[in-house]
Formats: structure tokens, C-alpha cells, sequence
């Protein structure tokens, strides 16, 4: 099983950004201690997803920090990634293993135990689990309940992180339940200082560890 920090998933959101201000938003945000990327985009052409995706790889590696494209394991395969994280609509888990090989990430997204537990059999490296709160991305959510987060962890063995609206001031509701992390989207890439708001979010959830 590979050792993945998922401590702090940053999903990234280029809507309305000049290309330059998105890649500083990310170095920003690597900066103040992301430590798994995703890069999102729902609106880009083939050829312009993977100059991005190599533009966001370059940033992340010199900060030795995985970076995994959603959904698409073309783009992926690419712009020679780490990986890939699919959704319940995408591509199988299993399918996106074969292509990409066994040293390459495959993350999967969960709302139930029957899914979390066919996306760890067919070779998912982690979870990602919500929508704990409503978000304002762009992206169609169905809310998770901490309840079925907590199961979802018991379930498998491998890295389960929540997601959905999740900032520095309401991660109290995730206390007690073992996820290897949190993944967030606007939180930092709405946020004015990307640095600051990533290093806020990491003391936060340091903090809940702790408890």
C-alpha cells in the first residue's frame, strides 16, 4: 500500500483566473503546507488541460507534493502525473488501475460503505468522502453524514479524507473520526492569502488530531 500525506488536499478551481494567478494561488498554497493536490477543471479542451496539468505538476513537485488529475486518466497519462481520482461517475477504479499501472495513484470518491469498500477491492489507493456541508463549487453534491464518514474509515484501510465545505471554523464536526485528512476547495483558492489560509487549515486539523 503506498504511504500517501493527506493531511491537507487542496482541490484546485481556476474559474475566472488568468493562468498565472491560478499556478501563484497553488504555489501559495503549497507554500503554507498542502500536501496532496487535485486539479480540477470541468471546462477546458483536451490540449489546454494538459499544458495545465504539466504548468501544476512542475509547481508540485518541487515541493514534493503528489498531484492527481480528476477524472481524467488521458490527461493523466499526458502530462505524466501521479495520478488520477475518479468519481462515481467516471471511469472504475479498476479500469483507471490497469491503464495507469500499479505505481501510479488511483483515488476514488465514496458516499456509501458498499462504495468505499468496491473502490478499495478494485484498487483504490484513497477516499475522498462527502459532501460534509453544502459547497459552492460548481460541482453537484449529495451530503455525506459523519456518521457513514466514520463507517466508511472502520471499512477500509487505506486513507479516507472528507470533503465538502469544509473550513478552518467548522471542522469540529469531524472530531473523533479517524480520516487521513481534509480536502478543500475554496477555502483557499477563494481566500485572499492561499499561504495563510493553508497554514490555518493545517493547525486546525493538527489541533483536532489532538484532541
Amino acid at each position: 500500500m503506498k504511504k500517501l500525506d493527506t493531511t491537507l488536499y487542496l482541490v484546485t478551481d481556476s474559474t475566472g483566473l488568468p493562468e498565472e494567478v491560478f499556478l501563484e494561488k497553488v504555489e501559495r498554497a503549497l507554500q503554507g503546507g498542502v500536501t496532496f493536490l487535485q486539479l480540477r477543471e470541468k471546462e477546458r479542451s483536451t490540449r489546454a488541460y494538459i499544458h495545465l496539468a504539466r504548468e501544476v505538476h512542475a509547481l508540485a513537485r518541487r515541493y514534493q507534493v503528489p498531484l492527481v488529475v480528476d477524472d481524467r486518466v488521458d490527461v493523466a497519462l499526458a502530462a505524466e502525473t501521479d495520478g488520477v481520482h475518479v468519481g462515481q461517475t467516471d471511469m472504475p477504479v479498476e479500469l483507471a488501475r490497469k491503464l495507469l499501472g500499479p505505481d501510479r495513484i488511483v483515488g476514488a470518491t465514496a458516499k456509501t460503505v458498499p462504495q468505499a469498500l468496491e473502490a478499495w477491492r478494485q484498487g483504490a489507493d484513497y477516499l475522498g468522502v462527502g459532501a460534509i456541508y453544502p459547497t459552492t463549487t460548481k460541482v453537484v453534491t449529495v451530503l455525506t453524514s459523519t456518521e457513514t464518514l466514520g463507517e466508511i474509515c472502520k471499512a477500509v484501510p487505506i486513507p479516507v479524507n472528507a470533503i465538502g465545505g469544509l473550513n478552518r471554523d467548522n471542522l469540529g464536526v469531524l472530531k473523533g473520526i479517524p480520516i487521513g485528512g481534509i480536502c478543500v476547495v475554496s477555502a483557499i483558492m477563494k481566500a485572499d492569502d492561499p499561504r495563510a489560509a493553508a497554514e490555518g487549515l493545517r493547525q486546525a486539523f493538527d489541533g483536532l488530531r489532538k484532541e
